[in-house]
């Protein structure tokens, strides 16, 4: 067999579900897939490591519309994890729960007062991984469930041309930053977490907000989803202006093929003083339900 190379490489984008319902004043919409990789090595003399991982992705819509008033409600879950054969831990790739809530009330045929409601966690614990003395492998929990948990809050003026293209911004936002005591509490007079000081659970921000949503066809059978969220904190360095933005790419080969790129870009200078990346590929076979 030291002849034989063999590797198994699979990568699946199944979609479990892709529905629209509507009544007389809802429109209900949502879809999830899943992203399975694998990757086996065997006698491979290029280098190599065997590997799998597993992502699940999932968004569900409510749009409200009767007479002036519309609302729009956005559940999203992004998580995977991955194993290697060299590691004995199962290792995040993605943690994202996210809600987002756009309450308007139409001042023209375009614009509207609005009240914005946005929460944001990770689902599980994260980690740093390392060695000990010995050489084995070992980690040390940077972040949990609710740690940290941001809740943001907001007042100001959407613009809405449907469902697939809108833009809010509230420049009255304030923004809570909400962590367990047990990552603070270690913490030396010069350290945050996540801008949490020491011994504090909680920390208060006030700024403006500026969220963004578009869905675009790009080419036939080839979709673009981007969504843009800004903030600036009044209080502290107002010039340092967070940033969250996604772009999938959806692609339909056919009915049964498809395959999505997304891209995940990230910055808040309380979390880490650099511009977070994140991407991923998926080839495979949807399913609709």
């Amino acid at each position: 067999m030291k002849y034989i190379l063999c590797i198994i490489l699979l990568c699946g984008t199944i979609t479990f579900a892709q529905n629209e319902t509507e009544t007389k004043h809802w429109n209900k919409s949502g879809n999830a897939s899943l992203l399975f990789n694998q990757a086996t090595f065997s006698n491979w003399v290029l280098g190599g490591e065997d590997n799998i991982s597993l992502n699940f992705l999932a968004d569900y819509t409510f749009n409200y519309k009767k007479e002036v008033w519309t609302w729009d409600t956005t559940f999203l879950v992004d998580y995977g994890l991955a194993k290697t054969s060299n590691s004995r831990f199962y290792k995040k790739t993605s943690d994202r729960f996210e809600v987002q809530s756009l309450l308007g009330k139409r001042l023209s045929k375009l614009w509207s007062y609005s009240a914005f409601f946005g929460f944001r966690t990770p689902f599980s614990n994260g980690y740093d991984y390392g060695a000990d003395t010995n050489g084995d492998e070992i980690r040390t929990k940077k972040s949990a469930f609710l740690s940290p948990a941001y809740l943001q809050l907001g007042l100001g003026l959407s613009w809405k041309e449907h469902d697939n293209l809108w833009m809010n911004f509230s420049p009255i936002s304030p923004r809570y930053t909400l962590v367990s005591k047990s990552f603070t509490e270690n913490l030396t007079s010069d350290e945050t977490f996540f801008g949490v000081e020491k011994g504090e659970n909680s920390r208060l921000e006030f700024g403006a907000a500026l969220n963004a949503f578009w869905l675009a066809n790009v080419f036939e059978n080839i979709s673009l989803e981007q969504r843009l969220g800004l903030y600036s904190n009044y209080l502290d360095n107002p010039q340092n202006v967070d940033l969250d933005y996604q772009a999938t790419l959806n692609m339909m080969v056919n009915k049964n093929i498809s395959a999505n790129v997304i891209l995940h870009l990230v910055y808040d200078d309380n979390a880490v003083q650099d511009l977070q990346v994140r991407e991923v590929f998926g080839i495979g076979v949807n399913v609709k339900l």
